[in-house]
């Protein structure tokens, strides 16, 4: 055999064997990020690119958003910003039509856009763009941008890229899936917020890492004031409706360290990591204010005014465990029940 063909040869042989553990990584990853991680390496392994991203598709906005880029700059943060519409550009194109496109030379191209460029440390001149396509759903796209033998690229190259794009698909489709079962197990279906099964879970977690790190943690137990009265007078079904407002307005305010919880009933709780017992008051005192101007199921026809009753307790000031610190904010919370609500009660 030729040395050429030889070299060829083993040239396929290793694309297929690294085709076959890609099938293997990529279905095995179970959440989102791994996937996306996973793309990135494989792609890198496989194709050896210099400039090249991933896009994924905003259904519900009909945009693509890049999720990966990468370039031999690294200058790449601004492309990040950029959003294309479904049918925009080439990687628009090819995100509608479900086809891949191999584009030798951008200037030649009427589907072209230089949208992307604006923000780019490059001028985009060749494009091959592959879709992450599952049961005819258009997930994302894959685009190379610039590869310097794009010429000598032929059909064989573009299926072993389809062949890779398709396994992201299926990946990137069981992860969604799968993450979204998850979540639905932990959130509260009326609010959104997490269920009182998943704050114990998250109770525990952050008192045993505020522990380890020597931090704070504060915890805010609140109960609505006579929610009962629009359970009798307006039905349940409002009762609900007004309930996830509330959780609407809870999650408006938590940040990237703030957890809200549905107790139970009309209980909320929200655990704030790294938090002191001053900055959970000026927390909840912004909620109190939120909550006691706020008109509940106005789109009703209704106008509805509540107030709440709150207590606070922080590790480790008030207490050493997890029980501790939810027993005393609940305990705190039934102390201002009793001395006329719509107050807070941290001492």
């Amino acid at each position: 055999m030729p040395q050429a063909q030889l070299a060829g040869f083993e040239k396929i042989k290793r694309r297929i064997t690294i085709i076959h553990e890609i099938g293997k990584t990529l279905t095995s990853s179970l959440t989102v990020k791994e996937v996306v991680q996973q793309i990135f390496y494989k792609v890198a392994e496989l194709f050896s690119p210099e400039n090249w991203s991933l896009l994924l598709v905003d259904h519900e906005r009909q945009e693509l958003y890049f999720e990966i880029v990468v370039s031999e700059t690294n200058q790449v943060e601004k492309i990040k910003e950029t959003r294309l519409k479904i049918g925009e550009g080439i990687a628009g194109w090819v995100a509608k039509t479900g086809r891949p496109l191999l584009v030798p030379s951008v200037d030649k191209e009427p589907r072209f856009t230089r949208k992307p460029d604006d923000d780019a440390p490059f001028s985009t001149e060749s494009i091959i763009c592959i879709p992450l396509k599952i049961r005819d759903k258009v997930l994302g796209v894959i685009e190379f941008v610039n590869k310097n033998d794009v010429a000598s690229i032929h059909d064989f190259d573009i299926e072993m890229l389809v062949t890779v794009a398709d396994f992201a698909a299926i990946a990137l489709e069981n992860a969604r899936n799968f993450e979204q079962v998850s979540k639905l197990t932990i959130t509260d279906d009326i609010t959104g917020l997490y269920n009182s099964r998943h704050l114990h879970i998250i109770l525990q977690e952050e008192i045993a890492r505020a522990q380890e790190l020597g931090r704070r943690c504060s915890l805010i137990f609140f109960d609505l004031d006579f929610f009962k009265l629009v359970n009798d007078t307006h039905g349940h079904l409002c009762g609900s409706r007004l309930l996830a407002e509330m959780g609407s307005i809870l999650s408006g305010l938590l940040g990237e360290n703030y957890f809200g919880a549905r107790y139970g009933g009309d209980e909320f709780v929200v655990i704030m990591r790294d938090t002191g017992k001053q900055e959970a008051l000026a927390f909840c005192r912004e909620l109190q204010s939120r909550l006691n101007s706020n008109v509940f199921l106005a789109a009703d026809g209704l106008a509805i005014h509540l107030t709440a009753s709150f207590g606070i307790a922080t590790y480790p000031d008030d207490g050493d465990t997890n029980q501790q610190i939810l027993h005393l904010a609940d305990d705190r919370m039934y102390k201002v029940k009793g001395g006329g609500r719509n107050d807070i009660s941290w001492c």
